[in-house]
């Protein structure tokens, strides 16, 4: 099996994964994650998202935020916005790199951002310009690559269509969305092998989750082929809303542990990895959900 001699990880759990948590978090709390994990080594976290505060409350604290963040040279914090006023919002804010998301799947779109996948684009159109303009990166998200919660299985031709329009709109890298969790290896793989006959592959990233406890099977399947960027939430943060009592991301320490494992380079330290984790589920009032970290606590503790 030949695999990457590095992967760069992409953490979203002070965004992807926060914004899914019912008990409101300290804003002193935030600032700290997403600290610890910079001097953790990872070089890109998701530090929140400019969305509306009514159906994303958990984001709304997002400006002060970044307003007290001490930036690690080398780390960059991209935020999530779906439209210009959610950018204007951002730039105002200090933010110099956004993600923009679409999905592969119509009635996904229209119910997660009430407009079809053609609308969508039409929204990110003026954003794109305008980051362009100001000199900030867009980093793009594609939901439903392999199955929708209402429509079931994706056409991967449907996946590629959409990630080849974000690459041509301006997005420096798009990253497929894994979003119910229920792809296995040779699924993932026969989407992910799709796509990359329209996009390169050094301009795609997978992002998994473990609903059915495939995340490191599939971010194997995917290594496999070649790509080389994987985002990933540290504790596990953020359970998956369309399968109740699921897990959602996959865990930022389990992802470090099998690339440590397979000799990958990552340049983030486990350690000070797991520290996070235990920060921010104890600020939640719970375990992390990494399988990795509670190993790694229970033979600490041993």
């Amino acid at each position: 099996m030949r695999l990457p001699a590095e992967v760069r990880m992409v953490e979203v759990g002070p965004r992807d994964g926060l914004q899914n948590e019912a008990k409101s978090v300290r804003i002193a709390a935030k600032i700290e994650l997403i600290e610890r994990l910079g001097e953790a080594g990872l070089s890109t976290v998701e530090a929140g998202a400019f969305v509306s505060p009514k159906w994303v409350p958990q984001m709304s604290d997002s400006a002060e935020v970044l307003a007290g963040l001490k930036r690690k040279p080398g780390v960059r914090y991209p935020v999530l916005v779906p439209n210009l006023r959610g950018y204007e919002a951002a730039r105002a804010a200090g933010a110099a790199e956004i993600a923009i998301f679409a999905a592969a799947s119509e009635t996904f779109s229209r119910a997660n951002t009430n407009c079809s996948i053609e609308e969508s684009f039409d929204r990110f159109s003026p954003v794109v310009a305008a980051a362009r303009r100001d000199g900030v990166a867009v980093r793009g998200y594609v939901s439903c690559v392999v199955d929708c919660p209402y429509e079931g299985p994706i056409a991967p031709a449907a996946v590629a269509g959409v990630a080849r329009r974000l690459l041509e709109l301006g997005c420096y890298e798009v990253s497929l969305g894994e979003t119910i969790g229920t792809a296995t290896p040779a699924r993932l793989q026969s989407m992910l092998k799709t796509v990359m006959e329209a996009v390169p592959r050094d301009r795609l990233a997978v992002h998994l989750h473990d609903t059915y406890g495939q995340a490191i099977a599939n971010l194997v399947a995917a290594l496999e082929l070649g790509i080389v960027v994987a985002d990933s939430s540290v504790a596990g943060l953020g359970g998956c809303p369309y399968a109740k009592g699921a897990s959602g991301n996959v865990a930022s320490e389990d992802v470090l542990y099998l690339l440590n494992g397979l000799g990958v380079r990552t340049g983030v330290d486990l350690a000070k990895l797991a520290a996070a984790g235990r920060f921010i589920s104890a600020e939640l009032g719970r375990e992390p959900a990494s399988k990795v970290a509670r190993a790694l606590a229970a033979k600490a503790a041993a």
